[in-house]
């Protein structure tokens, strides 16, 4: 998570942020999920907690998607980022509204909840489920369709990330104040192979 701008600037520092873009990932993930929708369908988003920058990033990344592509975004509501509370979410989406075309989840583990919620609602195959984080339980659920779409922000590699960008900072003898103040790593598109 990126430090507050406001506290560095406060307390005089500058401290680079590495790290994905998950704005940015999350649009390209409701990019992709949009393809597979029609202008006006109906879409709920499973946010992670509200208050976190992650969460704040990948939801307003999914609502960008989604309004670029036309579609009607009916409920935000938070699945704590836990997959139990994302299948009560779900499941209440699903009863509310039961036109929705897909749940868009700010994490696998509230995708995995959402599919769950899906089967149980005699849906599946009726309402897409997309993700973020690829982590090892999506995969099979990418393949038999279950899940349309999830990024990679390749989180074993964030502290190398951190340290490469340390050690260059070291190398090259920059001042603390000459540092980038942040940078991006990646962030892959994953779907059915």
């Amino acid at each position: 998570n990126k430090f507050d701008d406001a506290v560095l600037k406060d307390k005089n520092l500058n401290v680079p942020f590495v790290g994905p873009n998950n704005r940015k990932g999350a649009k390209a993930i409701g990019d992709y999920l949009a393809k597979h929708l029609k202008k006006g369908d109906e879409v709920g988003i499973i946010e992670g907690i509200p208050t976190s920058t992650n969460s704040q990033q990948r939801t307003q990344g999914f609502q960008d998607a989604m309004a670029e592509g036309g579609m009607k975004v009916v409920s935000v509501q938070s699945g704590q980022w836990e997959m139990n509370n994302a299948n009560a979410i779900a499941a209440a989406m699903l009863s509310e509204y039961p036109n929705i075309k897909a749940l868009l989840a700010d994490n696998d583990n509230m995708a995995l909840g959402a599919v769950s919620a899906i089967r149980a609602a005699g849906k599946r195959g009726q309402v897409q489920v997309v993700g973020y984080d690829n982590i090892a339980a999506i995969k099979p659920m990418l393949q038999d369709g279950r899940v349309l779409a999830t990024a990679d922000q390749y989180a074993s590699k964030q502290a190398v990330f951190g340290i490469d960008t340390a050690l260059e900072a070291l190398k090259d003898g920059k001042k603390q104040s000459e540092l980038k103040g942040s940078v991006e790593t990646p962030v892959q598109l994953i779907v059915k192979q």
